[in-house]
């Protein structure tokens, strides 16, 4: 039995292990970095120790740091969680050579899948069907570029110690196959350390359908159903599911059953996920073995009524599955969706800030690590959190996490809540048409509408503002900030910062609330503050609720799933040296700018690369907005850049 666990790892997956850890009885302990000094998982902990400074290689990639906390708090066991050192054979040896339990599979399985080129060729030996592709150990560009081409455009890419997405690049036609491969293996080496590639057939629009496995010491296995994860972007997971839609129960069968043979092949012990590639016609191809838990895993806890933290414990602490294959039961259906601090209007470019208001929707099951106050920063993954509904059925399911969605509350990043919204109520994803390309064939349409609040939202503004003067008036009008004059009927005036347009409203009280006019428009409008920051209001006959958060410029108004941040000119301290001086490209968010495309004195064309940045292990490509030539380059290659730096001065040329 495990007594004392320390979980290397951070953010949701920490916050999620502690409970379940300490629901079994289990003393935590917790590592964080400079930037995690005060975050939730630390707090949770039983006890906490510091790894290192904020860049993940310098703490929570440090395994020698990792071990030395490990011996700081007498743990016994050590749970990787995902990501970091997760799928790392040599951490896991070293932490059995410490005398330690790791989480997880022998390092003999996790090295057995950690390259893909050795993990395809033991599937195919195991009788696990494999898409056509090379997985040799030559690395040459005419090697690549020769097999690609035997093996017939368009083809996949693929980092051969990848996952995540990182270090993927789809390659339609030979031209295209070299800057691709250059590119890809920056973001391996950065990713991973390891430059190593395969090259894969690339089916259109095929399904990603995963089976989660569990094994234990013992030789027994089992699968606990499927998950379809094929509503991807940029080849990283968006919205995931358990059961997947649609698949037939022959189907079902013969896929869970591959997927503990994969297991069985490599000695598994633990939790892992074997992913495969389905064509929608019946045929299934293996693609690769994540030995570890993976992020959706709480859907298949939602859909099995199983905690498979606990699962993990046990099976590590030397105890048999605690159940068999016929005991597991599939319990309706259940949609999870990732919530990330990115900007989707601005090509999904992380956004990192403090979380100045955090209230999610009601009625399914959140795993976060933040709370309001919190940093998101440029160092880690983006995720704010993952949102769960589970229901009897698929459509009732989708209903509630379309709801709870509607309902989240974000102030002091921007995040893909809206966008998650509308792709949830798209009609195909209603009907279960789902695939890898779901996101690409629907492209504008799931993108949040662009510009500025709406007259609803302003209106919302106008009347908040109008309920809170109330309340600081005195029994006399002569101290009320109410616009009141003798003989006159009263007058106030609101005014609102909108796109850094001030904007004037005049609203003069009625029987029923107020008349408020802008410009030569007019509206009735009438509110109540109720608890837990809503506001119950009546505009032209129409009745809403809409959530407020305060800010310290003014208020969140969140109405119909669409939120808006609406500033008081009184409240703005503007600071126009902030604005970068036209014809400069300045940095979109934090990073470190990986490769210069251009020199000084070089022409360009519109959208010509000019700098490449990585920020939140993800690679960012900065092009020129207009035709010009190269004035000035601010950074090179290894430069640390922050939000707003100019990276590239431009002139017309």
């Amino acid at each position: 039995m495990i007594r004392r666990l320390l979980i290397a790892n951070r953010g949701e997956i920490a916050c999620r292990i502690v409970r379940t850890a300490r629901a079994m009885g289990v003393r935590t302990i917790a590592v964080y970095s400079d930037a995690d000094a005060d975050a939730l998982h630390v707090r949770l902990a039983d006890e906490a120790f510091r790894i290192g400074p904020p860049p993940a290689p310098e703490s929570y990639l440090d395994a020698g740091a990792v071990l030395k906390a490990a011996r700081a708090g007498a743990a016994d066991a050590i749970h990787p969680g995902y990501g970091f050192l997760s799928e790392n054979a040599e951490f896991a040896t070293r932490v059995a050579a410490e005398g330690l339990v790791f989480v997880g599979p022998p390092p003999a399985a996790i090295a057995a899948m950690g390259s893909k080129s050795a993990a395809k060729a033991l599937m195919e030996a195991a009788g696990v069907p494999i898409l056509p592709g090379y997985h040799g150990e030559g690395q040459a560009d005419d090697l690549i570029a020769a097999e690609a081409q035997r093996i017939g455009y368009p083809v996949m890419l693929k980092a051969a110690a990848g996952g995540g997405g990182k270090g993927m690049r789809l390659v339609r036609e030979a031209g295209e196959l070299l800057p691709a491969l250059a590119s890809a293996r920056r973001e391996a080496k950065a990713a991973f350390g390891d430059e190593r590639f395969l090259v894969e057939k690339y089916l259109e629009s095929p399904r990603h359908v995963e089976v989660q496995v569990f094994a234990d010491g013992h030789g027994n296995g089992v699968h606990l159903f499927e998950r379809d994860c094929s509503i991807q972007r940029r080849h990283q997971k968006v919205i995931e599911e358990a059961p997947a839609p649609g698949l037939p129960e022959k189907l079902r069968t013969e896929m869970g059953a591959a997927a503990v043979t994969a297991a069985r092949a490599i000695g598994y012990v633990g939790a892992g996920t074997v992913e495969f590639l389905f064509d929608g016609r019946g045929s299934f191809y293996f693609m690769e073995m994540n030995t570890r838990l993976q992020v959706e895993h709480p859907v298949t806890e939602a859909v099995t009524g199983l905690d498979l933290v606990e699962w993990q414990l046990r099976v590590a602490g030397g105890e048999k599955l605690p159940l068999g294959q016929k005991e597991i039961a599939l319990d309706g259906h259940a949609i999870e969706a990732r919530l990330y601090a990115e900007a989707p209007e601005r090509g999904f470019l992380p956004s990192t800030g403090r979380l100045r208001h955090l209230a999610f929707g009601p009625g399914i099951r959140i795993d976060t690590g933040v709370e309001a106050g919190a940093e998101v920063s440029p160092y880690y993954d983006p995720m704010i959190a993952k949102m769960i509904a589970h229901g009897e059925t698929r459509e009732i399911a989708r209903r509630r996490l379309a709801d709870a969605l509607a309902e989240t509350q974000i102030v002091g990043v921007r995040t893909n809540a809206r966008f998650l919204r509308r792709l949830l109520e798209t009609p195909d994803f209603a009907a279960g048409k789902v695939d890898t390309g779901f996101i690409e064939r629907h492209g504008e349409s799931l993108l949040p509408e662009a510009g500025g609040p709406s007259l609803t939202h302003r209106l919302v503004a106008v009347l908040w503002r109008l309920a809170r003067l109330a309340r600081l008036r005195g029994s006399s009008p002569w101290d009320a900030p109410s616009g009141f004059r003798v003989n006159l009927p009263a007058e106030i005036r609101v005014s609102l910062l909108v796109e850094e347009e001030e904007q004037s409203y005049s609203a003069r009280p009625t029987s029923e609330g107020y008349r408020i006019a802008f410009g030569t428009e007019s509206h009735e409008g009438a509110c109540e503050l109720l608890d837990g920051g809503r506001l119950a209001a009546r505009i032209d006959g129409r009745r809403l609720v809409a959530r407020i958060a305060e800010t310290a410029e003014g208020i969140a108004v969140l109405h119909d799933g669409v939120e808006h941040e609406i500033r008081f000119p009184e409240l703005v301290a503007r600071d126009e040296s902030a604005v970068a001086s036209e014809g400069s490209l300045a940095a979109p968010m934090p990073g470190t700018v990986v490769a210069v495309k251009v020199e000084p004195g070089r022409a360009v064309a519109a959208g010509d690369p000019l700098v490449v940045l990585e920020a939140m292990k993800m690679e960012h490509v900065i092009r020129a907005p207009a035709a010009g030539k190269v004035r000035e380059i601010f950074f090179a290659a290894g430069d640390a850049v922050k939000e707003g730096d100019l990276l590239v001065a431009l002139e017309e040329g």
